[in-house]
């Protein structure tokens, strides 16, 4: 009997809810493995495929996308898309989607962690328990910084930002923000103030980057805005890696031009700038920022309900404008 299922090209292995849908509706080009493929495995499992369903450490570009021309449906796993040329993908025809909304709160909850874990010397602390080393309490041991109260830097007001800024209400901070457009009066929380990025980077006391990554945003971040910062404050990002400048960031922090730093996300994933891990002050998380189970599933389902309406002759629900 003839397997009229439509063909599917995972690059990566998703969480089970979502494979054992996937296996029920469509024929798989491979089975995926929990590894980035290489380029040029990508490449021949896109052309094989009637859509696919791609995470954000693939590189798909132009020649990729061209090559691919089977393919109808590009459905990115993640919400930003900077791994994918879209412009290629444009003059070609190939829909593009993300999944927006679906992992606003377990990243805003994972920049709440990294917030606490880096005033608060969460991980020294663990260390040093974990060493054995530790003699009992001290008036002197590892002082961090408090949270409540403070001012907190939001770059980037969309989804993720807003749901941090809503979380800092119950530390009673205020909260400044920075993005390409002043949010309307009635969008705004008490307390919520917009801000030059110069200004911003000057008031407050943890700074926050929630942009997506573009050519404006890359190195956003960098030796001149560092210094614009207190050097009580510090620094997170739970975005994209190359919005702050990793180099100029490890100079600030040896010198103390900042007080710490919190990253999940970095310049050359998975390579980390080897001077971040030599600093104590820094806390240092592996892409985490949407790794709740609940979290995931739903971007499979996100990505799915996409596949299934362009393969159907619908418009995506999702699709990318660019």
């Amino acid at each position: 009997m003839t397997d009229t299922r439509p063909t599917l090209y995972l690059s990566r292995l998703l969480p089970d809810p979502i494979m054992a849908i996937v296996r029920e509706r469509f024929r798989l080009v491979q089975e995926p493995l929990d590894a980035l493929p290489t380029p040029s495995a990508l490449r021949d499992g896109l052309c094989h495929a009637d859509a696919a369903i791609v995470t954000l450490g693939d590189r798909i570009d132009a020649e990729t996308i061209h090559a691919a021309d089977r393919l109808k449906l590009l459905a990115n796993y993640a919400v930003g898309y900077n791994n994918i040329d879209l412009a290629a993908a444009r003059q070609r025809g190939l829909i593009v989607t993300n999944t927006p909304d679906v992992l606003t709160d377990a990243t805003a909850d994972l920049t709440w962690a990294l917030i606490l874990a880096t005033a608060r010397r969460i991980v020294e602390g663990d260390v040093l328990v974990r060493s054995g080393q530790w003699t009992g309490w001290s008036p002197t041991q590892l002082l961090g910084a408090e949270v409540s109260g403070k001012t907190l830097g939001i770059i980037g007001m969309g989804r993720i930002g807003q749901a941090v800024a809503q979380r800092a209400m119950g530390f009673r901070m205020a909260v400044r923000y920075h993005a390409r457009h002043e949010m309307a009066a009635s969008s705004l929380s008490s307390g919520w103030e917009s801000r030059s990025l110069q200004d911003l980077l000057g008031e407050a006391d943890i700074v926050t980057i929630h942009v997506p990554l573009t050519p404006s945003t890359r190195h956003l971040i960098g030796t001149r805005e560092l210094a614009w910062m207190k050097p009580t404050a510090f620094l997170i990002n739970t975005a994209r890696g190359p919005i702050a400048d990793e180099g100029a960031l490890v100079e600030a922090l040896r010198r103390g031009t900042i007080a710490g730093a919190g990253l999940d996300v970095y310049e050359q994933e998975p390579v980390v700038h080897p001077a971040l891990s030599q600093l104590k002050q820094v806390v240092l998380l592996p892409h985490l920022g949407s790794a709740t189970l609940h979290a995931r599933v739903q971007m499979g389902l996100v990505c799915l309900k996409n596949i299934h309406a362009v393969l159907e002759g619908l418009p995506a629900p999702n699709r990318v404008q660019a």
